[in-house]
């Protein structure tokens, strides 16, 4: 046995890393889970399609066989064939672009107002415990309140125009935005805000520094969710009076017992909240960039 210690046990590295951890055992290990991971993603894909397609030809055979109905539940050709009709034709309505960027324009609209007030509001209400106090029960009904049911107020006292759907989009937003707002205040880091403050740092300061990046976690888990509120609220809207949008093209079609224009309507609603989605996601990802990536 040498002076300076035991010599290294067979299997082990001089710099103390088994054999089996050496830098081409962890590569292989590395390039085997990626390819495991690549593997699954295209399992998942081709899962969906299966599913999809299981669904759409399921409901294609069942409507031409009889076994359901096609006046009342359509049949999925049907409903291809009146988007295809609106792309090329346009909607009773004018172009089908048209229409929705009617509806993404008070969906937009609503949503950024409901959610800058909710923000303000939540984090209002959760620094000042007197503010909470007053408002909270007010907050509590105003709730408790359907809000599609303001709908048809807001269509009575602001009229058939924007402003009755971007109304009733922004109190959609708020009270989801605003619950969230005021929960991640009052889950801020209780130790922080004191360090902060035993440090001179303002309340102003400790607000901006401490509390609202401590809070935006929560803010950004309600905006994806409220943009999909937004847009409820903006077709409801114009469900019950409009002029344009997509709202009144579904009303037009129950109107007429379109069973397809219901669910192509429905289609071209899908698609504009999975966009939503989708750039909000990236917005997320680009502003939450120092937390951890979820495994």
């Amino acid at each position: 046995m040498a002076a300076g210690g035991p010599a290294p046990s067979r299997g082990i590295q001089a710099s103390g890393v088994p054999a089996a951890l050496s830098d081409e055992a962890l590569a292989r290990e590395s390039e085997i889970a990626q390819r495991a991971i690549r593997q699954r993603k295209q399992l998942i894909i081709w899962l969906r399609v299966a599913v999809l397609v299981l669904v759409l030809g399921g409901w294609e055979v069942a409507a031409r066989m009889k076994w359901i109905d096609p006046f009342f539940y359509s049949q999925p050709s049907l409903i291809w064939r009146q988007l295809v009709e609106w792309v090329t034709e346009g909607t009773s309505q004018g172009p089908l672009w048209q229409q929705v960027l009617v509806t993404l324009e008070e969906t937009v609209l609503g949503f950024l107002i409901g959610a800058v007030a909710g923000v303000v509001a939540g984090i209002l209400l959760g620094r000042n415990k007197l503010l909470s106090d007053v408002f909270s029960l007010y907050i509590q009904i105003a709730n408790s309140i359907p809000r599609v049911v303001l709908g048809s107020v807001f269509v009575i006292a602001l009229g058939l125009g924007m402003a009755s759907k971007v109304a009733l989009a922004v109190v959609m937003v708020f009270f989801v935005v605003f619950g969230n707002a005021f929960q991640g205040v009052r889950e801020a880091d209780k130790y922080m805000i004191a360090n902060a403050q035993i440090l001179g740092a303002s309340p102003r300061q400790v607000t901006m520094s401490v509390v609202i990046p401590s809070a935006m976690s929560w803010i950004l888990a309600s905006l994806h969710v409220s943009f999909g509120f937004a847009l409820v609220g903006a077709v409801v809207g114009e469900f019950l009076g409009a002029k344009e949008g997509i709202g009144l093209l579904i009303s037009t079609a129950q109107g007429a017992f379109n069973a397809s224009g219901v669910f192509a309507a429905m289609i071209v609603l899908a698609v504009v909240a999975l966009l939503a989605d989708f750039l909000l996601t990236r917005v997320e990802k680009r502003l939450l960039k120092w937390r951890p990536a979820a495994f």
